[in-house]
């Protein structure tokens, strides 16, 4: 299922203030809370996918990596808000709605709260031809995962509320405020037992093999974010996120220029005077292109969407093919003698064509 424009689900326009965004995902919460929508999964999930929008276009790296990649740039190919849970969504509310939104719908305290795992980096390194098709790579990553055996108890300090709460006396009166319990981290609980090979945390280092799908059109240095595929987080909490970063591999042949590739293709000068038909090589297969008599040397053909795809699926770039003609470095006594009858033959005098692209308009067709 392709998952939907982020824009179109908070229903704003793609210019959209900060305040804008804020205030779409707001009403979007509120009709759509699961207190108010009991047993409705449609709601439930339209609570998510709203989150999920608000979570990218409510910071401005995400968002500009999203208005550039798009669903792509920043991580997750499911649709639906299927990356989030209800710990990661109610997270934001204490800037949206303040601390008392659970109130509003009578839910009151959530509790204590679950933290989140450390995320994971990685780089991956991708073929041209890998990037052109899409792939799904294995790759071996060590992180924590919750140990087996672990035991955990209430915690002495907040009774397992994961808040301690303090009086004091004001000249208005008496005034209480609630704060994170510092032994337990909000947790409410902390570990009893642990197996020999686990942290203090009951997490362990364990090594493991993840998938990692890669759309077709990446670029080098773009980061993609897989949810909950980072290390785990104590007593059952959230897992963190794993950021995968790409590498381009060079390529023998071709050099990429976002969607377009370039190719130097070398022909003799028989070919470049007389003409010929000259196989060309693509990423995937060949393709056969016709080079006119008396072609000069520097000579760019475009092939359009022989390039490399777009990874918001916009179409493909072209392959510029730079034509040059290869000059002899060695010749026979009867080749040489044959070109020097040929020397001040008046075909064989240069006669430049003014209206001919000169090398650095050649250059900026080739970068455009």
């Amino acid at each position: 299922m392709s998952k939907r424009d982020f824009y179109e689900i908070l229903g704003i326009d793609r210019g959209a203030s900060e305040a804008d965004v804020k205030k779409a995902y707001r009403k979007l919460a509120i009709k759509y809370h699961p207190d108010k929508n009991p047993d409705d999964s449609s709601a439930e999930s339209r609570f998510k996918e709203a989150a999920e929008a608000y979570e990218v276009l409510s910071d401005q790296n995400k968002r500009a990596k999203y208005d550039r990649f798009g669903h792509a740039g920043v991580g997750g190919a499911a649709g639906g808000g299927a990356g989030m849970n209800m710990d990661d969504i109610f997270s934001q509310f204490g800037d949206i709605f303040g601390g008392g939104f659970g109130d509003a719908f009578g839910g009151g305290s959530r509790g204590p709260r679950r933290t989140k795992g450390s995320n994971l980096r990685i780089k991956v390194q991708l073929t041209l031809e890998e990037i052109a098709e899409g792939v799904t790579k294995k790759v071996k990553v060590f992180r924590l995962v919750q140990a087996e055996g672990v035991e955990y108890d209430t915690c002495n300090t907040c009774g397992g509320t994961g808040q301690v709460r303090r009086v004091t006396n004001t000249i208005l009166g008496q005034m209480q405020t609630a704060s994170t319990c510092p032994a337990c981290g909000g947790l409410g609980k902390g570990v009893k037992s642990k197996p020999k090979d686990a942290d203090e945390h009951g997490l362990r280092r364990e090594e493991s093999v993840v998938d990692i799908e890669i759309p077709a059109g990446v670029e080098d240095g773009m980061q993609l974010n897989l949810r909950g595929k980072g290390n785990a987080a104590p007593a059952g909490g959230i897992p963190g996120d794993m950021h995968v970063q790409i590498r381009e591999l060079d390529h023998d042949q071709f050099t990429r220029n976002g969607r377009n590739l370039h190719l130097d293709h070398h022909l003799s000068f028989v070919d470049a005077t007389l003409g010929a038909g000259v196989e060309i090589p693509l990423l995937s297969g060949k393709a056969k292109i016709k080079v006119e008599p008396g072609t000069q040397g520097g000579k760019i053909v475009r092939l359009k969407g022989k390039g490399m795809p777009s990874v918001d699926s916009y179409g493909r770039g072209d392959l510029l093919v730079n034509l040059n003609v290869w000059t002899p470095q060695e010749l026979t006594a009867e080749e040489r003698a044959t070109l020097e009858s040929w020397r001040e033959a008046p075909n064989f005098q240069p006669s430049p064509d003014p209206r001919e692209k000169g090398f650095f308009d050649r250059v900026r067709d080739m970068f455009s």
